[in-house]
C-alpha cells in the first residue's frame, strides 16, 4: 500500500509540474508548447487541462482557430464538472443558436444551469436572458429577475444592469426605484459605462432617489 499511495503522489506532482511548466509557456506566447503538454494531459483525463486546450483551439492562440475541436475539448472538461468549461461551451451554444442551428438554445441553456451549479456567477445573467426573452423556453419574467438579482448579488456587473432596469421599469415586477438606484451605482463603479445612461434616466423620473 505504500509503494502504490508514494506511486501516486509522484504522479500527482509530475502532472501538477507539468501544468505549471504548460500555464508559463502559454502566458510566455509558446502557445504550441504549452498545447503539446496541456493535451498530453488532457488525454489522460486532466479537466484543468482539457479546458485549456479548447481554449486554445477557440481563441487559434498558435493553431488554426478550431471551434468544432475547442467544443471537443470544453465537453470532455464540462462532463467533469469544470464550471468554466461548461459556461464557455453555454456561450458557444448561445452564438450557434443566433446563428439559427436548431435547439442550440436548449443546450445553451443545459451548459448555463450546470455551470450555475459550480458557481459562475456569468451564468445566471446568460441563464435570466434566455427566461427573460423565451429563447429555449418559455418567457418567465418572475425566473429571470430572480436570477437576475441572483447574479447582481454576487457581484456580476452585468447582472446589476439588468436587475435594476426591471426594478425601476419591468413589468409584472414590484418597482423598487432604490434598489434600481443602488445597483446602477455598484454597476458604474465596476465600469459598466451603460448604466450612466439608466441612471440619468432614473434621476430625471424620481429626483428624490439620487439625493445621497
Amino acid at each position: 500500500m505504500r509503494t502504490v499511495f508514494i506511486g501516486l503522489c509522484l504522479t500527482l506532482n509530475l502532472w501538477s509540474n507539468t501544468f505549471d511548466e504548460a500555464v508559463k509557456d502559454y502566458n510566455a506566447g509558446s502557445y504550441i508548447k504549452a498545447l503539446n503538454s496541456f493535451y498530453a494531459l488532457a488525454k489522460q483525463g486532466d479537466a484543468e487541462a482539457q479546458f485549456n486546450v479548447g481554449m486554445i483551439y477557440a481563441n487559434g492562440k498558435g493553431v488554426k482557430a478550431d471551434l468544432s475541436e475547442a467544443m471537443r475539448w470544453y465537453e470532455k472538461a464540462a462532463k467533469q464538472e469544470n464550471g468554466a468549461a461548461q459556461y464557455n461551451l453555454a456561450q458557444i451554444y448561445y452564438k450557434k443558436a443566433q446563428e439559427g442551428e436548431p435547439h442550440a438554445y436548449e443546450k445553451a441553456k443545459y451548459w448555463y444551469e450546470k455551470a450555475i451549479n459550480n458557481h459562475v456567477k456569468e451564468a445566471y445573467n446568460n441563464l435570466a436572458a434566455l427566461y427573460m426573452n423565451g429563447l429555449g423556453v418559455e418567457v418567465n419574467e418572475k425566473k429571470a429577475f430572480e436570477l437576475f438579482a441572483k447574479a447582481a448579488d454576487l457581484g456580476d456587473s452585468e447582472a446589476q444592469v439588468n436587475v435594476a432596469v426591471m426594478y425601476a421599469w419591468g413589468k409584472n415586477i414590484k418597482h423598487d426605484k432604490m434598489k434600481a438606484y443602488e445597483n446602477l451605482k455598484k454597476a458604474l463603479k465596476d465600469g459598466k459605462s451603460e448604466a450612466s445612461e439608466y441612471l440619468d434616466k432614473l434621476c430625471k423620473e424620481s429626483a428624490w432617489v439620487c439625493q445621497d
